[in-house]
């Protein structure tokens, strides 16, 4: 599991009708843990940069579709 992806357990009612969800999970954005944009920070050259569509790798977060 990445560091992007978080896990958390919803409450689940003793008599709720329906089978309970025992983990739900979400994708914090990398941006969310920067206060502001540091100047010394890594680069992607720009072919790789177009590619991933960000030019710093601490920026970049990989989509990864759900396995069902």
């Amino acid at each position: 599991m990445n560091d992007q992806m978080k896990v958390y357990r919803p409450f689940a009612g003793k008599y709720d009708p329906c089978t309970p969800i025992t983990e739900k999970t979400y994708v914090v954005p990398p941006h969310l843990s920067f206060t502001y944009q540091p100047s010394d920070l890594k680069q992607y050259s720009p072919k790789e940069a177009l590619r991933k569509g960000t030019l710093w790798p601490d920026l970049y977060g990989a989509y990864e579709p759900k396995r069902e």
